[in-house]
């Protein structure tokens, strides 16, 4: 199957007893059986339900792994992910990442002795001098969250093969349909799928993609152990939402183009974040192993004290002031006092995520009228 085919049919039938086009969603914690041990592959809703394992043979499908597990936040989803180390393990993860995934590394894997170095990993020869008997994990973001920074993927591969260490992907900018990590290399690619996955800004959920069997099953035990699992009725929206992530997306990426454009040539903007300019640092790898480059943007202004970014962002008609992205509505944000809060002001600002800076999730709607918005926002 070709991607947009898979998005509506992967691991979805139609109800063998109804008919019904789209997976039920079952509504129950537990399930009858004929006799202890006898039941009909269902015992219990946090280990297993049906509307649960359509969306996660879907995710599997869409990143081309074997093995999808669903999560009920995309924090509880890197959560599971860094349960798989001990104490005294180390990792090796992007400088620019998540305010989110920053957090939960810091504040509560970091004091269980499990130690986190942050890295340029533009250039991937920064990473190898990190690497030591203790490492047993490379994380990446790419693109980075704010800066939009471009990782290589299959360069990073080789080397976590190299050294047989854990490669994981935080996808969730680029999602499937740009992007394949499985494909370069990653053993385990990570979704918040609150975001593009779901598509309409009304559901929290994560997600994790894998191929190798004995790494499934260690997931598993956790997502089933820890319990941090989505009701049906959400994986159901997410479902749902996955079944136009292609033409979604080839929206986002063509309104992002012309509002990277815009901002890249109006006099207000110091400087533009994305990853389709000719002159982004590397651009080339995003080529090689983007099919697009996405709808995500950040920009800095010449004026650069916080002020002026609020006034900014309190003009906005069309771009909501809001956490979050990858809705179907476009979304502004100010990394430095939202997203990125938990970052110390000194570390967050030598990547680049100033007072300034605005984050913009370009949405589906008109692009002239967006235009339109950003124009009267920086006048």
């Amino acid at each position: 199957m070709k991607f947009a085919t898979k998005t509506i049919h992967a691991g979805q039938k139609p109800d063998p007893s109804t008919g019904a086009i789209m997976p039920p969603i079952y509504q129950t914690s537990t399930y009858v059986q004929a006799a202890p041990g006898d039941h009909k592959g269902y015992e219990y809703s946090r280990t297993q339900n049906p509307t649960r394992d359509a969306l996660q043979a879907n995710l599997a499908a869409l990143e081309n792994g074997k093995h999808g597990l669903c999560f009920a936040s995309g924090l509880a989803a890197i959560d599971a992910i860094i349960k798989l180390l001990k104490p005294g393990d180390e990792v090796i993860s992007s400088n620019d990442l998540y305010g989110g995934s920053y957090r939960i590394f810091t504040k509560i894997f970091e004091p269980l002795g499990i130690k986190f170095h942050f890295v340029d990993m533009e250039k991937v020869d920064n990473i190898e001098s990190f690497i030591n008997k203790n490492t047993k994990m490379v994380w990446v973001e790419t693109p980075t969250n704010p800066m939009m920074n471009i990782v290589d993927l299959k360069a990073i591969g080789h080397l976590a093969k190299k050294h047989d260490l854990l490669f994981t992907v935080d996808n969730t900018f680029a999602t499937p349909y740009l992007q394949q990590p499985l494909n370069f290399g990653a053993d385990i690619v990570m979704h918040s799928a609150t975001k593009y996955l779901g598509g309409h800004s009304d559901v929290i959920m994560g997600a994790v993609v894998v191929n190798d069997n004995e790494l499934a099953d260690k997931l598993a035990f956790i997502q089933n152990s820890c319990g941090a699992v989505p009701g049906p009725q959400d994986v159901f929206l997410v479902l749902r939402g996955i079944k136009t992530l292609a033409v979604r997306m080839d929206r986002h990426c063509h309104n992002g183009t012309i509002v990277a454009e815009f901002l890249k040539q109006h006099e207000a903007v110091e400087k533009v974040y994305w990853p389709g300019f000719h002159d982004h640092p590397n651009h080339a790898a995003a080529r090689a192993q983007m099919k697009d480059f996405g709808g995500m943007i950040s920009f800095s202004l010449k004026d650069n004290r916080q002020e002026k970014a609020f006034e900014v962002l309190k003009k906005f008609k069309f771009f909501a002031l809001a956490e979050s992205l990858g809705g179907v509505e476009s979304l502004a944000g100010h990394p430095a006092t939202m997203t990125h809060a938990a970052i110390p002001k000194d570390q967050r600002e030598k990547v680049g995520v100033t007072d300034s800076l605005i984050r913009l999730s370009v949405g589906i709607e008109d692009a002239e009228d967006l235009v339109d918005d950003l124009a009267q926002a920086l006048s």
